[in-house]
């Protein structure tokens, strides 16, 4: 595995589903998929073998239940987050992978920018979580669950030269921040350029989605750093 990126295995009994999957992960920053399982053995013993960090767990499996393998990983040392995604809608199904700590239950077919947008957010909670020191308070407690959860305003359909999975990331690491950003930090993180991410950020900032804060030094110009709308 790449030294800090965060491994993925991907379970789901088609292939050529775990190939799409599997392709979208490798393009959010900060992943790396290490493995690819379509029955509910292989999952457990690529689980075991590899040790990723994440599972994209499918629950209709030929041979069992993505929920029993959810079970099965959670008595492993260490084991990994699970990000369920499948087209099981029963309610049942979501409270059990809710009961067993999956961080986020995606339904098929779903808006590939939405898991982009969980992965990002977890991988912002995996960086927020190594940065504490000592027993965490209540309001630090409140922010890492904070992570996790969407913003309940959509990102806005983009205009003419601007990439709706490249929107989504810069709002993201705006949202994941916990005091302000500047373009250049966004680009850093999102691998653009400085003048692209600040582009995007701009046009957050037309729609309400980010705050605009100017920060004043010595001398010259204020520089333009961003914090979440809400």
């Amino acid at each position: 595995m790449s030294e800090g990126l965060l491994g993925v295995v991907i379970v789901d009994d088609d292939f050529r589903v775990a190939d799409i999957h599997g392709a979208l992960v490798q393009r959010v920053p900060g992943y790396h998929v290490v493995g690819k399982a379509h029955t509910a053995a292989e999952a457990v013993d690529l689980t075991r073998t590899l040790r990723p960090d994440l599972v994209l767990m499918d629950i209709y499996l030929p041979d069992g239940n993505g929920l029993d393998v959810l079970r099965t990983l959670l008595d492993e040392p260490d084991p990994p987050a699970v990000i369920v995604i499948t087209a099981a809608r029963e309610i049942a199904s979501v409270r059990v992978a809710m009961q067993l700590g999956a961080v986020h239950y995606l339904v098929k077919p779903f808006d590939f920018s939405l898991l982009t947008e969980r992965l990002t957010a977890y991988r912002h909670l995996r960086r927020h979580l190594a940065g504490l020191r000592g027993d965490p308070v209540q309001s630090e407690v409140d922010e890492l669950f904070r992570m996790l959860r969407s913003s309940a305003s959509p990102t806005p359909r983009p205009t003419k030269g601007h990439s709706a999975p490249t929107l989504e990331l810069v709002r993201n690491v705006v949202r994941a921040t916990t005091s302000d950003v500047s373009a250049a930090e966004v680009a850093q993180e999102v691998g653009i350029s400085r003048a692209t991410a600040q582009r995007y950020l701009n046009y957050l900032e037309q729609h309400g989605l980010v705050r605009l804060r100017l920060k004043y030094g010595a001398a010259g110009r204020p520089e333009h750093r961003y914090h979440p709308s809400g």
